[in-house]
């Protein structure tokens, strides 16, 4: 027999309350509530007008029309020979802040007040006059000059604002300066290099821009960049030293330069429990005035985790047979101790995303397999000895491991 389930009219008439209820609260809001007047006066404008001005902005504070249909305030203005902008600014406030100017100049600013009918006041205009915007200022401490390679790109941002440092160089097919790279940052320090040129003197420019598409005028300078090249793997050799980590599960120091950095081969992994720093010692078999290297870590589950160095150290030796020692956890670069010489510091970069290590994703994965370029300080010594020394790992453990290493430099 089927069986019917007999709900009382009443209980009919709650679920359709309830249905209705939910139909209502989830229509969209925008934002600013659309229009709920039919009330068509004129709004009247605001007064008592102030500005304070800021880099590349303004704060514009004033007294609101004493009226229950105002909704909000509207300031138009340009920031530059191309672009308006506009902005609003609730009626539960008494200030619109300006912002994204080109120069620091007098600008006007068109003030609106708009009724709860979408009716503009008569409009109002007040004079802005902002402080260097950000951009300037950023490119005013920018310098560029010749590195292995190709060149170096330094530059302060201590508001931390987002701007973009874009790259020209000289190009033979359009006898002009084209854009060769776009850097995007909001980091306080900018210093990052630009590579892949050939050593000969060439012809590049550099600007600054921000997110309103203002743009600095061009730096122009004509610089060699210096001779680099990948140093033959072929010619590196286990160079095994007392203070050297044990090696454990058949990855041996070797496996550093295979060219292999998938996570099914081998690489370079400490026995566990051993002594930190765990280290690793190796010849390079020329003396070179090193410029930069790339790291692989562990790809894969261990990204971000297990064994992957997280802070480390680079020393060297341009000794024939240089003499072991316990070097120190840390020292600043150019440090000597008895036969080697810190040419490095490092601090593995976080996550991309943002995200905390151990929950990272697929574009941080992405990232730790195509492998990492860290900088050599310029004017570092020749070493013929490469010794690579990790103090931490992304799991603080007592191990350490890696896939790859790849060195570029100047041979002697």
């Amino acid at each position: 027999m089927k069986r019917i389930n007999n709900y009382p009219v009443t209980a009919w008439v709650l679920m359709a309350l309830l249905f209705t209820a939910c139909l209502t609260s989830c229509k969209k809001n925008d934002g600013y509530i659309k229009e709920v007047s039919n009330d068509l006066s004129k709004p009247a404008t605001v007064t008592n007008v102030k500005v304070k001005n800021f880099n590349g902005g303004a704060y514009i504070t004033y007294d609101l029309p004493n009226s229950d249909n105002l909704l909000y305030v509207q300031a138009e203005y340009r920031i530059n020979d191309k672009t308006t902008r506009q902005t609003k600014s609730s009626y539960y406030s008494d200030t619109v802040t300006v912002d994204g100017f080109a120069k620091s100049q007098d600008y006007d600013v068109t003030l609106y007040s708009v009724s709860r009918a979408n009716v503009k006041s008569d409009p109002l205009t007040v004079k802005v006059h902002p402080d260097q915007p950000y951009y300037q200022l950023i490119k005013s401490t920018l310098a560029i000059t010749s590195d292995f390679g190709g060149v170096n790109i330094k530059a302060l941002n201590p508001a931390k604002r987002d701007v973009g440092i874009v790259l020209l160089d000289f190009q033979k097919s359009t006898q002009a300066l084209e854009v060769a790279d776009q850097h995007y940052t909001n980091t306080d320090t900018l210093n990052y290099s630009v590579r892949g040129y050939q050593a000969v003197p060439q012809q590049f420019g550099v600007y600054v821009t921000d997110k309103f598409g203002n743009i600095s005028d061009t730096t122009l300078v004509t610089l060699t960049p210096i001779f680099e090249t990948l140093l033959n793997k072929a010619n590196f050799a286990v160079y095994k030293t007392p203070t050297d980590s044990q090696t454990a599960y058949g990855w041996e120091v070797p496996y550093l330069w295979d060219n292999k950095t998938d996570g099914y081969s081998n690489g370079w992994h400490t026995a566990p429990g051993g002594a930190a720093p765990m280290q690793v010692t190796f010849s390079l078999g020329v003396s070179a005035q090193l410029s930069r290297f790339i790291l692989w870590e562990r790809p894969d589950q261990y990204a971000y985790g297990h064994g992957n160095p997280k802070d480390f150290s680079i020393w060297g030796s341009n000794v024939n047979t240089p003499q072991d020692m316990r070097l120190p956890d840390y020292a600043p670069v150019g440090t000597v101790m008895g036969d080697w010489v810190n040419i490095g510091n490092y601090h593995y970069p976080n996550p991309p995303s943002g995200l905390t290590p151990g929950f990272t994703n697929a574009a941080d994965a992405a990232f730790v397999a195509a492998g990492v370029n860290f900088n050599i300080p310029p004017g570092s010594t020749p070493i013929k000895y490469f010794r690579f020394m990790v103090h931490t790992t992304w799991s603080n453990g007592d191990f350490a491991h890696m896939m790859e290493l790849s060195i570029y430099g100047k041979p002697q």
